[in-house]
């Protein structure tokens, strides 16, 4: 099972000394990555920074910095952001369902996903 995910942002994070970091690696999360930040102070004032702290604690590796932490998170560029929470969707949700089903035209048995049902 792949549980760490590479990645390159599409701007790159900059840090103090100018340096562009754009390639990164990120696990997948685990349920105290998802429970523990609801206790901090910062989301509780403000739920939009579940985000923040959710990506500073899966995200493992980004160019050459030696750790990641909110203040990186906080300093990216809102493209690099969304790419990251889209990314993190992506890798911690499972798969959809889908049933079995018999094609009324050719009686052939095929396989349809759950959201092309509900659409």
């Amino acid at each position: 099972m792949e549980t760490e995910f590479e990645f390159e942002l599409p701007r790159g994070y900059v840090d103090k000394n100018g340096e562009v970091h754009r390639r990164g690696t990120m696990r997948l999360a685990t349920a105290a990555d998802e429970i523990l930040p609801l206790r901090d102070p910062r989301v509780q004032q403000n739920a939009g920074y579940l985000t923040i702290i959710l990506l500073s604690r899966v995200i493992t590796r980004l160019g050459t910095l030696s750790s990641i932490n909110t203040k990186v998170i906080e300093g990216m560029f809102t493209m690099d952001l969304a790419y990251l929470q889209d990314l993190y969707q992506r890798i911690n949700t499972t798969d959809l369902p889908s049933y079995k089903v018999v094609c009324p035209h050719c009686n052939q048995e095929i396989e349809v996903p759950l959201d092309f049902l509900l659409s």
